[in-house]
């Protein structure tokens, strides 16, 4: 199983989603494989933004070692599913995407709130919201590991 995560600049929240992600593979033992990317290439080699790497560490995961880099359209055949943040992400990922990957394309909170279309916020702007994506991506990543543990 190989899993993308995808928000815009890839250095806020997709970061953070893949961090968790692996920590919940590691603790569950799956044998998956998690990356990150942007839709957007504004970013493209750059660390995770200092904020999100202090919220991560604060609560245990390290995302210091990670780089940015945009989606490219062989991600949507080697990943086995890609989870948008939100839902302008989630809409950048269908256009670009040959149709027969649409299936791949997944909002992540969906996982936990199935049908309310919820997204993760953003929290570039501003100096809160860390701390509540950490929680929502924990949540999410969580449910992932226990649906494929089983």
């Amino acid at each position: 199983m190989k899993i993308l995560m995808v928000c815009l600049g890839n250095i806020c929240r997709s970061p953070v989603a893949e961090g968790v992600m692996k920590s919940k593979a590691e603790e569950h033992n799956l044998n998956i494989i998690i990356d990150s990317a942007g839709t957007s290439g504004w970013h493209d080699g750059e660390s995770p933004d200092k904020r999100s790497i202090a919220n991560a560490a604060e609560n245990g995961i390290d995302i210091s070692r990670q780089k940015s880099r945009k989606v490219i359209l062989s991600d949507f055949e080697e990943f086995d599913v890609l989870y948008a943040m939100d839902e302008s992400n989630y809409n950048n990922l269908l256009n670009r995407s040959p149709e027969k990957y649409h299936y791949k394309i997944k909002m992540i909170l969906d996982e936990v709130h199935p049908g309310e279309n919820m997204s993760v916020p953003d929290p570039y702007y501003g100096n809160d919201g860390f701390q509540l994506v950490f929680d929502l991506l924990n949540e999410a990543c969580e449910k992932i590991a226990q649906d494929l543990k089983q």
